[in-house]
């Protein structure tokens, strides 16, 4: 039975209470002392035996009341410290004062390729094929930046937690008696930035829309996607290009793996090369120490998306060529080839077929890219998921802005169908994020709309119909209605399609003689 035995604590305390267990003959296996309690375990006593040995100790003076335990606590520190440790799926290593192991985790072993108790016999110089790391630990007291290391011949990042021995009440600041080590693969490190970065999810519903244009693409990428080959997307800037190809991803097979992506015209041709491949320590001026892994070595067994590929120079077109012929690839500065399984999603909203002619994109690298192709419609070219995209930006924004959710009302709505929307999607989600800032009203219409955009609907309002806003209004509605009557050619469908009442349709229609007779 484990025990609690409570006291005051005193000089010579806890031995007057083992003398007593001493005295009734049990014998204790375990004691720790921990002031103002003492925990025990003794085999030998049971349940009955309780009541006896709390008058018994309550002869020594400043002993309190005893309590059955399930399992001491220090037992159970390192019950759970073991647990912890096995679970983890990064290698762990504790080091002492001199660099020698003194715990390992699982992962520790199966990366070194050895046991845990054969880990546990040697010093980090014996497990790390850098030489030097454990005299530059010991020397600078274990306060040592993160740096990439290599275990077993495999790139890890290396992260030094010092452990120190508490001065008094102060348990951040002392003695330094070691430190633990914990080592990231860069696999596990793109895994984290693709959990950070799309920590919402991805998938097809997040393509907001029901137009038939939106429904023929997600059932065509529904296919293309499940296939494992290169697929290039294109489309007008700001049409949601990415947002396809993370759908794409997150219902194929590698979509439990990474999804990590680089625009190619954000990024000078050296910066984008160091961070798709990698460079090694030294590599250049400014690398970071130990070097760094790139984009294919962290996205090992997902998906690399390449936006604006079109931008990319001729000399990083050649290196990714190279790269899709066998998956291979050399980090800057290094001579060693890493292998690595990713799969390349691109996309571009140039006309990649006349770069080619005109000798700015590779030909051999276009058709490599281009097995798989989708095309991602311009809003113009789906009015119909205008407004459910315009109602789910407003509750984002307003969410946002902690404000109620507000509307539009049907001149609002008006003027957002007959926009051209030149760009696309996000040109749509910025006017009514500012709309949504800058309007105290709950309900949005079209001067709303049109002072945050500038002039929404020029195209709509000719010059010669500004001489009064009644006149303005009447050309606008004139203008809309001549415009979206041969695609809804009935009040009833139009109402719908404009979210308004038919009565009011068939109203306007007859006012501006819509159809016009023959």
């Amino acid at each position: 039975m484990r025990i609690n035995i409570q006291f005051k604590d005193r000089v010579g305390i806890a031995h007057e209470i083992l003398a007593v267990l001493a005295r009734r003959g049990l014998n204790v296996v375990a004691v720790e002392v921990d002031p103002p309690n003492i925990y025990i375990d003794s085999p030998e006593l049971l349940e009955f035996m309780l009541p006896s040995l709390q008058a018994d100790c309550q002869s020594v003076r400043g002993v309190g009341e005893i309590k059955v335990l399930d399992v001491l606590p220090g037992i159970r520190r390192r019950l759970n410290l073991d647990t912890m440790m096995a679970v983890m799926e990064d290698p762990v290593l504790a080091i002492d004062a001199s660099g020698h192991i003194v715990i390992a985790n699982v992962a520790a072993a199966t990366a070194t390729r050895m046991s845990e108790s054969s880990l546990c016999q040697r010093s980090l110089n014996q497990v790390l094929d850098d030489t030097g790391i454990q005299e530059e630990l010991v020397n600078c007291g274990f306060r040592l930046p993160s740096r990439e290391v290599s275990l077993n011949g495999e790139p890890y990042f290396m992260d030094v937690t010092p452990v120190s021995e508490p001065q008094g009440l102060d348990i951040t600041h002392g003695r330094s008696v070691g430190a633990v080590l914990t080592f990231h693969a860069p696999t596990r490190i793109g895994g984290r930035l693709h959990a950070l970065q799309h920590s919402e999810g991805s998938g097809f519903h997040f393509i907001i829309g029901e137009s038939e244009q939106i429904r023929i693409l997600k059932t065509k990428a529904a296919r293309v996607a499940v296939v494992d080959a290169p697929l290039l997307i294109t489309g007008e800037t700001g049409t949601g290009k990415e947002l396809l190809a993370q759908a794409c991803h997150g219902v194929s097979g590698r979509s439990n793996a990474a999804f990590l992506e680089l625009n190619c015209a954000a990024l000078p041709e050296s910066l984008a090369e160091s961070e798709l491949f990698g460079y090694m320590s030294g590599a250049f001026t400014g690398a970071q120490r130990g070097g760094k892994p790139g984009l294919f070595e962290m996205a090992d067994g997902g998906t690399v998306f390449l936006d604006e590929i079109g931008e990319m120079s001729l000399y990083l077109q050649a290196k990714l060529l190279r790269f899709l012929n066998d998956g291979k690839f050399r980090r800057i500065g290094s001579d060693k080839e890493v292998k690595v399984n990713v799969r390349i999603i691109s996309a571009t909203h140039r006309n990649l077929r006349k770069m080619v002619q005109e000798g700015s994109f590779r030909e051999d690298l276009f058709y490599r890219l281009n097995v798989l192709h989708l095309e991602m419609p311009a809003l113009r070219e789906r009015p119909d998921d205008i407004l459910p995209l315009a109602r789910h930006f407003i509750e984002r924004a307003c969410t946002q802005a902690q404000k109620p959710v507000c509307r539009l009302n049907s001149s609002a709505c008006a003027a957002l169908v007959s926009n051209h929307w030149p760009g696309n999607v996000r040109q749509l989600q910025n006017v009514v994020f500012r709309a949504i800032t800058m309007s105290d009203q709950r309900v949005l219409d079209a001067a709303d709309l049109d002072w945050a955009e500038g002039s929404i609907t020029a195209e709509v309002v000719k010059s010669d119909a500004t001489e009064s806003w009644e006149l303005s209004v009447n050309a606008f509605e004139r203008s809309l209605l001549e415009n979206l009557y041969p695609q809804y050619p009935s009040s009833r469908k139009l109402a719908t399609r404009l979210a308004t009442s038919h009565s009011m349709i068939a109203t306007k229609l007859r006012k501006y003689g819509i159809p016009q007779k023959r």
